[in-house]
Parts: structure tokens; sequence; C-alpha cells
């Protein structure tokens, strides 16, 4: 079984991980799971969330750490910081939407992959950010084992972790978020009801 630890802070973007979640978890091989540095978080939505794990205790063998956005990354955390970094250098695959991107640039874990966020305007004062020119305006961006997203690049960001962890096939992965992003009625002109 190959699990999904998605990290949250208190105010995090309850839509940033919902399609990847829901995708994930429903099936067979993997299952999601969450951490936190508190127990019980709540999201922007008003949803109240009980953690799995503490920072300290995601097994070292989880195949993917997906960092949710939200209204808390300002936060300096060295436990947060070595988790990530210690992950990237494994070659193990870590996923930032969003706020969570902005933590990246201001820790220095950007400073030597292809990335996007939300602004490197936003970023001018990060003194551990120096990779200016290696920022794409592009909605995701994956340079293995990264992957990073803006902050409106839900789905974009949910079709590219599912491909870089190979959780179905790429066709299926891109039929899968077509759904959401055309809409039932246009999906269905192109592709056929998903339904009959």
């Amino acid at each position: 079984m190959k699990t999904a630890v998605f990290l949250l802070l208190n105010e995090y973007a309850d839509w940033e991980g919902a399609y990847l979640s829901s995708q994930l978890n429903q099936l067979t091989d993997w299952t999601v799971k969450t951490a936190s540095i508190q127990k019980t978080i709540h999201s922007i939505g008003g949803f109240q969330t009980k953690a799995d794990y503490s920072i300290n205790e995601i097994p070292l063998e989880t195949e993917l750490l997906v960092l949710i956005g939200g209204n808390s990354w300002h936060i300096n955390s060295l436990e947060i910081t070595n988790l990530i970094k210690n992950r990237l250098v494994a070659g193990k695959t870590v996923a930032s939407i969003c706020g969570a991107v902005d933590f990246l640039a201001k820790n220095g874990l950007l400073n030597d992959k292809e990335h996007t966020g939300n602004s490197v305007y936003l970023w001018q004062s990060y003194e551990q950010y120096t990779n200016l020119s290696r920022f794409l305006e592009e909605q995701v961006v994956v340079d293995e084992p990264l992957i990073t997203a803006n902050g409106t690049a839900t789905l974009e960001f949910t079709n590219q972790v599912m491909k870089t962890v190979h959780a179905l096939p790429v066709d299926q992965i891109d039929k899968t978020t077509n759904l959401y992003k055309l809409g039932f009625y246009k999906y269905c002109d192109k592709f056929g009801n998903p339904y009959a």
C-alpha cells in the first residue's frame, strides 16, 4: 500500500487538496493520511481535521508528501524545513501548492529546481531565495522529486502529482481531471458519458 501524507497547517486551503486526496484515496493501492504541527487543525472553509501524524511521526517510506497552502505558511519551522529538505535529498516526491511554495522559497528549498508559485514579487524579501531565473510563470512545474503549483492550479496540480507518482495510466488521469475542468456536458461532447 502506498501512502500520501498531506501536511496541513491551521487555516489550510481545503480546496487545494480536495481533488488529489479524493482521487488517491479511491485507489486500492493508495491511502491518504494527514500530518501537522498540532493535533487538530481548521481549514479556511471551517473543516476541523485531526492529524494522523505529527511531523516527526511521518513514516520515512511515505511515497508522497503533499504540502497544502493556506494562511499559516509564514511560520518559521526548522522541523518542517528539515522534513522537506531530507525528502528532496532522498529523491522522495514532495508536492507543494500556493502558500506552501512560499515557505519553500523563504527557506531556500527552491534554489536548485525549476519551480512556480503565486508570484516571485512576494519573495523579494526572502534572503534565502536565490533562484529567480528558474521561476516559471506556469500553473504547475515538475522538477522531480519536487512539484510546485500556484494557488489557482488545483486541477493541474492534481493531474501532475498523479502522473508523477504513476497513480493511474496517463490517459485515465487526464480524463479524470478533464471531467472537472470541462464540466460534465462539455466532457460528454468530447469524450462521451463517463457514467454510461
